[in-house]
């Protein structure tokens, strides 16, 4: 399982999946969070003649969440997992 860690590890959080969602704690928000990730990524970038660049094909290698961070009330460690609605319908 993918889990999202503060700096200080001292939370964690799973990824939400096709069944949960996050929620925060604190404020009720279910729509709007930041999330700082990590990742590192092998790009295919074509440039055209005026030298502009376009990304047609990107891989990634790895990548981690390092926090996640409610949009509306700023906390960070009030974030949990809840069931989608119809998720097990």
């Amino acid at each position: 399982m993918t889990t999202i860690t503060k700096e200080d590890d001292t939370m964690a959080v799973p990824l939400p999946t096709a069944g949960t969602r996050w929620r925060c704690t604190l404020c009720g928000n279910l729509t709007r969070f930041d999330v700082t990730r990590r990742s590192k990524v092998v790009e295919y970038v074509h440039l055209d003649l005026a030298g502009d660049p376009k990304v047609e094909e990107r891989e990634v290698l790895s990548e981690s969440i390092e926090s996640v961070r409610c949009r509306w009330c700023n906390a960070v460690d009030q974030i949990e997992l809840v069931d989608r609605p119809g998720a097990n319908a």
